[in-house]
């Protein structure tokens, strides 16, 4: 399975150079077999890829992640893409023993206490609802870019999620934070306010600041921490090569 998903990689990478993302994302429905699923958090690069789907017709699920500790203006930014493209977007949330459980140990904002109840929040919050979204998914497609942070520069278009047994696309890893931006501004794509405060990665309230200048995109993430500012969503595949910037 996995070298038959690495050929698929290969394939989908090398008919990804120089392609329009809507280009990208036809091409992988094409190819790949099953459910394809595209999780959004509602940011500039999430906002891109909805709209590309939407105006590519390719059949691809978009789901969101509800951790319960979103800022305001995130669901107002879900609220107005639902209207935009007339489509549902379809919510997981944690489950709420879990998170019940987990205020009584560590308290409601015990993140902060260290990296490791940190880490035990997202996994409650994030990575155990993106595994009931992805559950008999062949294909996850993301709004990761290359140039957000060192963690990331090594994205490709396709890779293979190992642990979760699928293909992961990538549809925006070549694109700079200035193309996205002037794409989004031009064809007037519903954008989540907080960019236009400093921040241009939005997670959960408590755990998201605007970023200074000369800091990385993801640096307002967990700022508290020195992490490499990943929740655990998303691992980068070892050997992998650098995406070529845009």
């Amino acid at each position: 399975m996995t070298r038959n998903l690495a050929l698929l990689a290969e394939a989908l990478n090398a008919a990804a150079q120089d392609a329009e993302i809507a280009d990208r994302i036809r091409a992988a429905r094409d190819r790949i077999g099953g459910r394809l699923v595209f999780t959004t958090s509602f940011g500039l690069e999430d906002q891109m890829v909805t709209h590309a789907i939407a105006r590519s017709g390719a059949d691809v699920e978009i789901v969101t992640l509800d951790t319960g500790r979103l800022f305001p203006e995130t669901y107002d930014v879900w609220a107005a893409t639902e209207e935009r493209y007339d489509l549902r977007i379809r919510a997981f949330y944690p489950r709420a023993e879990a998170v019940e459980a987990l205020v009584a140990e560590r308290g409601v904002n015990g993140f902060y206490d260290s990296l490791g109840a940190r880490k035990s929040c997202c996994a409650v919050r994030k990575v155990e609802p993106l595994g009931r979204a992805l559950a008999g998914a062949s294909g996850w497609v993301t709004g990761l870019r290359a140039e957000q942070s060192a963690a990331r520069e090594a994205t490709p278009f396709a890779e293979i999620d190992a642990a979760r047994g699928l293909i992961k696309l990538n549809p925006l890893h070549d694109w700079s934070a200035q193309a996205l931006a002037d794409t989004v501004r031009a064809l007037e794509i519903p954008y989540n306010v907080l960019h236009d405060r400093g921040f241009p990665s939005i997670g959960c309230q408590p755990c998201t600041r605007a970023v200074r200048i000369g800091e990385h995109d993801r640096a307002g993430r967990w700022w508290w921490e020195q992490s490499d500012q990943e929740c655990g969503l998303h691992v980068a595949a070892p050997g992998a090569k650098p995406a070529r910037a845009a």
